[in-house]
């Protein structure tokens, strides 16, 4: 019997990629994360492996292999997609990310965030290990256009915030058979809660004597999910509460790349979004956990949910 390039044991939750050839690998690179493109100057003998969990729209995975390039091409992106992030950490080995003109060498424990939607590559001259955690961008609490800041930026694990959240993000990723049900939904979204931290730290968001427009537009995010629930909740009182004007509000959004309608109404779907796949809720009606999050017409808020997520409250807590 002979045995197929790329074997595919099920392990629970957990799906595992054996590449027993460069071709392999290839394939099962684009068919993990997004389409890219994969060389190797060194093809054969390779080897590769990758294990994977999906946990809500969280993609955690663990790619070990020998040495080669991954491309993500002005092409490939024009396929489309969504867009999504990948947060990278070094495992073991060392990796450079190239992204915005940017160019970051990693070694392990360090941590490197990188946009699907524009051009990148990551090039790795040696046998590797690392974590790679891809996830939508509204999952996390900052504008997609502030993260662009950080792209192919080095944040070293041994030091500050990164000592204590390189070790959570360690540990997930030898252990991806824990990611499932409830409880991985909720290991997963600490794992993103604790990265968001990083991110803020990074961008100075939450320092004193930081830029004065990113720490005011920190605090604003801050209170605008401190306040989902309130129906008072809009640009007049967020505006009242920070001592701004309505239109300097409006504007802070707008150089943003949205507005603070679109940016309350996305915090507010993702808390119901958690709440209806949190077991503890499931005899809580819809339209109660809607009502928590201040959406006070019940057929709207289906409407704003299936439009954002592509299937109806109801399906997803019936998945």
């Amino acid at each position: 019997m002979h045995s197929s390039p790329a074997a595919r044991p099920e392990q629970g939750p957990v799906s595992t990629i054996l590449a027993r050839d460069f071709s392999a690998f290839r394939t099962a690179v684009s068919d993990s994360f997004v389409p890219l493109q994969v060389t190797s100057e060194h093809p054969d003998p390779f080897r590769g492996l990758i294990r994977a969990a999906n946990v809500d729209e969280v993609h955690v995975s663990e790619v070990r292999a020998t040495d080669h390039i991954v491309e993500r091409t002005p092409e490939l992106i024009a396929r489309g997609d969504r867009g999504s992030f990948k947060l990278s950490l070094m495992l073991a080995g060392s990796g450079i990310l190239i992204q915005d003109n940017r160019e970051a060498v990693l070694r392990p424990g360090d941590l490197a965030v990188y946009d699907t939607n524009r051009p990148y590559s990551l090039v790795f001259d040696a046998e590797f290990r690392t974590m790679v955690v891809m996830f939508p961008k509204h999952l996390i609490d900052l504008p997609s256009e502030v993260v662009g800041q950080l792209t192919a930026v080095r944040m070293a694990g041994d030091e500050g915030l990164g000592a204590l959240v390189v070790p959570y993000l360690t540990q997930l990723a030898g252990n991806l058979e824990q990611l499932h049900g409830s409880a991985g939904v909720r290991l997963t979204h600490s794992a993103l809660d604790l990265v968001t931290t990083v991110f803020a730290r990074e961008l100075d968001l939450d320092r004193e004597g930081g830029d004065p427009h990113q720490a005011l537009m920190q605090r604003i995010r801050a209170y605008i999910d401190e306040n989902l629930a309130s129906t008072e909740l809009g640009p007049a009182s967020i505006a009242a509460a920070h001592y701004i004007s309505t239109r300097h509000l409006h504007g802070l959004f707008q150089s943003q790349g949205t507005t603070v309608s679109t940016w309350i109404r996305t915090r507010r779907l993702e808390r119901c979004r958690r709440d209806l796949m949190n077991p503890l809720y499931a005899d809580r009606p819809v339209a109660a956990i809607a009502a928590r999050w201040g959406f006070v017409d019940a057929a709207h808020f289906s409407r704003a949910f299936k439009a954002a997520y592509g299937h109806a409250p109801s399906e997803l807590r019936a998945r």
